[in-house]
């Protein structure tokens, strides 16, 4: 699949087939995140890989809305960590959710390309989730995502147009 193509087609799905993802697509989808930039090179972003089922009905009970986590064979966790092993160091806390995001999409867009769903769904709960996933100090988790083969029927995907985008995008000034 061509990367715009890719970029274009893929939406979150929140409804996943059974199906066990395999060692290899695992791997594929985890090493995208893994090669996505960072700012100053920092790498704050690591990824807790989670497929037995009683740990992603644990991590779904950290949110709201995350229903999707424990039907989706695979769930990964997005952790934030101290910059240079400085708990609570600013640079982590400014410029971390952004690195994170671009993990994500990463890891997103390769799983797409192999016909792999994915949702992300945020922890409300940052206390919970360190609990459950075992966090260090200064680590939280910025972001979970739930993959898996799409089971179709999803009632949210597509049900909402994108806004044109001469409304989203201006020049030189709003």
């Amino acid at each position: 699949m061509e990367t715009y193509e890719a970029i274009r087609s893929k939406r979150d799905t929140r409804r996943f087939r059974p199906d066990p993802l395999s060692p290899g697509e695992v791997r594929r989808i985890v090493q995208a995140g893994r090669m996505a930039g960072s700012a100053r090179a920092a790498e704050p972003v690591r990824a807790i890989v989670i497929s037995d089922p009683v740990q992603r009905e644990r991590i779904a009970g950290c949110g709201n809305s995350t229903g999707h986590l424990v039907a989706a064979p695979l769930v990964i966790a997005l952790v934030l960590v101290p910059e240079f092993g400085q708990v609570g160091a600013p640079f982590t806390l400014f410029r971390g959710p952004f690195d994170a995001g671009r993990v994500a999409q990463n890891m997103m867009l390769a799983a797409w390309e192999m016909g792999i769903a994915s949702c992300p769904a945020s922890m409300h709960d940052a206390d919970c989730a360190a609990r459950v996933l075992g966090l260090p100090e200064g680590h939280y988790v910025i972001n979970t995502i739930g993959f898996g083969y799409p089971a179709g029927g999803d009632p949210v995907t597509g049900t909402r147009p994108r806004i044109p985008l001469e409304e989203f995008a201006h020049r030189e000034r709003w």
